[in-house]
């Protein structure tokens, strides 16, 4: 698991009841729900300085795959 993983892992943890949340869980399946994804999505805009689209984040599932799509974001162009 990548550091940025775990990270996003931990902080699925926190709104998912104290779950030990794995990079490969599904959001879903853990029990998320869309005010659980909001909640996180602006954990995410704090903690990470990027914006990730509600879609772009249902549509990952994952810790790892979130974790892929806050570095794609961190490369993109400023402006």
């Amino acid at each position: 698991m990548t550091p940025l993983a775990a990270q996003v892992s931990a902080l699925w943890s926190e709104y998912l009841d104290g779950r030990e949340v794995t990079a490969d869980d599904d959001f879903f399946a853990l029990g998320g729900n869309s005010l659980i994804g909001i909640r996180i999505l602006d954990r995410v805009t704090v903690d990470f300085g990027v914006e990730l689209s509600v879609r772009a984040f249902y549509m990952a599932q994952t810790p790892a795959r979130v974790a892929a799509l806050i570095e794609q974001e961190r490369r993109q162009p400023c402006g």
